[in-house]
């Protein structure tokens, strides 16, 4: 049986993609069940620590970015319309932003909260609790809760990272960082229980700022890339570190035409998929017929699966927001 075409608005997915976002899709539901599962965990053990509650609340917060995923791949099949002339992929922008601003807000918030508790100079306990009918101090299952679930999200990340360059997803990439620096909150938080069982007990408010640390600058990195996204600036690889390169592969096609003596592109990074506008000065006395722009643009399509429309204009002179570089 013929599996449906897998699209993003109009473009159907070549054969790694459609197998990469299959793969995704199944990571992010163990996810939400790994989830599930900790957040239950820690939330049995949770205690009056600063730095489990900050763990406890980041567990909480890390449903955000696989929900957003999920929700946004959905929507962005939508074909594009009248009323929604793009398509709709701009829903995993706004997803992006979603979860980066709870993160940021939520972030902050324990930043302060922590930072009152050593102020005060609260000193928080940890009892016991009877197991069977040992007696066993609290603290014990704290660490033994936080190095069960410290590295599974480690190796999940990693996963996603690869699929999240495949599939240029910005939530997904998100997702992934996040998942793979969760050690660290698990560490905070060892560190943290064990300052109380310690007798240092400002290492719970220190840890607990440390792991709030974490979330604010994740929430603050997601908002700033998922609002440039918002903006239209120029498009980037799905880690924002460099231009994309499909405006270079497309510029540099069409100055390959014989017809075409410069051309520059703006490129509009709509969510998984590319809008772009291509510029073309045809050389003296060569202005391009009907056919001959459509062949143009049809071939840059084929360039690139995330090239989901594209129009090629003939100009005097480039615009300034393009690239000169023939």
């Amino acid at each position: 049986m013929t599996r449906p075409p897998v699209r993003f608005g109009h473009t159907e997915l070549p054969a790694h993609q459609r197998q990469g976002l299959r793969k995704a899709i199944r990571l992010e539901w163990i996810t939400i069940a790994f989830l599930a599962v900790s957040v239950t965990l820690v939330g049995l053990v949770l205690g009056n620590s600063q730095a489990m509650k900050a763990a406890w609340i980041e567990d909480l917060l890390s449903f955000l970015p696989p929900l957003a995923f999920l929700v946004a791949v959905r929507v962005s099949r939508a074909l594009p319309s009248a009323k929604h002339p793009y398509g709709q992929h701009r829903s995993v922008a706004i997803g992006h932003l979603v979860a980066a601003v709870a993160l940021t807000t939520m972030g902050t918030y324990l930043i302060v909260d922590s930072a009152i508790g050593l102020i005060l100079l609260e000193h928080p306990t940890i009892g016991t609790v009877e197991i069977f009918g040992a007696t066993i101090w609290l603290g014990w299952l704290m660490i033994g809760v936080m190095a069960l679930i410290a590295l599974p999200p480690v190796f999940i990340g990693r996963a996603k990272m690869t699929l999240a360059e495949e599939l240029h997803d910005k939530v997904l990439y998100a997702d992934a960082d996040m998942n793979k620096a969760d050690w660290m909150t698990a560490v905070g938080s060892i560190v943290g229980v064990t300052g109380i069982g310690l007798g240092v007990w400002w290492l719970d408010g220190a840890a607990a700022m440390f792991i709030a640390g974490s979330i604010l600058w994740d929430g603050l990195r997601n908002t700033g890339a998922a609002v440039t996204d918002l903006m239209d600036a120029r498009a980037t690889t799905f880690d924002d570190t460099a231009p994309h390169p499909v405006a270079i592969a497309v510029d540099d096609y069409l100055r390959t035409l014989r017809w075409v003596d410069d051309a520059g592109s703006r490129v509009r990074d709509e969510g998984h998929v590319f809008h772009i506008e291509a510029f073309v000065v045809p050389r003296k006395g060569q202005m391009p017929s009907l056919d001959t722009l459509e062949d143009a643009r049809t071939a840059c399509i084929g360039l690139d699966w995330k090239v989901q429309d594209i129009v090629v204009v003939p100009v005097r002179e480039l615009p300034d927001v393009v690239d000169h570089r023939g």
